[in-house]
């Protein structure tokens, strides 16, 4: 019995678990507590900023598209039809924009007065004649939709439907009419020096990268309406 008396006389300590208040500690608590919240949060705005940058790169893509393809077809600008309300008549079977009128006949007037006689070839085509022109006269030729293009707009993109486009004619040559040796008559060297007064334009010049030298071809910019019409072009031109 002795050994369990020596045993009983020694006092063994008892183990105590001590908590030292380390903030080291606390903050990595609290990390590991917050941080599948702050992850979330990381992750919403992380996929924010990726989207945002995506629908600029769609939104610059749709404008380089919008402004390298203009809504062209085979290189012409689309037009609306004018309506019948607006149309007047200047000469038998030739009708354009009541805008126009004026400035055109008064064109007219001023270049004679200097020897110089005009002559209206075409003025409005309605959408259905331009078809029957692009489609059927055109095709006689042998020539592809691209081909035609360059000297004939498809149905709905050309000038003439919107009533504010004349094609002109020296009445001393008519040999030149609808012909790019119209530029060497008088007609053509009058208007070049005096049709903008008039607010007429000359619309396919030979620098035109779409469309064949039209020195016959010219259109009214002289009221608000016509301004808005071709502004596109005039923007691109």
């Amino acid at each position: 019995m002795e050994p369990n008396k020596d045993i009983d006389q020694f006092e063994i300590p008892l183990a105590k678990r001590t908590y030292l208040n380390n903030p080291n500690s606390t903050l990595l608590k609290n990390l590991l507590i917050f941080s599948p919240f702050v992850f979330f949060l990381f992750s919403i705005f992380s996929l924010r900023f990726i989207r945002n940058i995506e629908i600029g790169s769609l939104g610059n893509l749709n404008f380089h598209a919008q402004t390298s393809h203009d809504h062209r077809i085979l290189g012409h600008l689309p037009y609306a039809e004018i309506s019948k309300e607006k149309l007047v008549l200047i000469e038998p079977n030739i009708e354009v924009h009541i805008d126009m009128r004026d400035s055109l006949l008064k064109m007219r007037e001023e270049a004679q007065k200097e020897g110089i006689y005009l002559v209206f070839l075409s003025g409005y085509r309605s959408i259905n004649l331009q078809n029957e022109i692009f489609y059927s006269l055109k095709s006689f030729r042998n020539q592809e939709a691209a081909e035609r293009a360059r000297v004939s707009a498809p149905p709905g993109y050309s000038e003439h439907s919107t009533g504010f486009a004349i094609d002109f004619g020296d009445a001393t040559q008519r040999e030149t009419d609808f012909e790019t040796e119209f530029e060497n008559t008088d007609a053509f060297r009058w208007l070049i020096k005096n049709a903008a007064k008039f607010h007429f334009k000359l619309s396919f010049a030979k620098d035109n990268k779409y469309i064949d030298y039209e020195p016959w071809h010219w259109r009214y910019e002289g009221s608000i309406e016509a301004l808005k019409v071709f502004e596109s072009s005039n923007r691109k031109s």
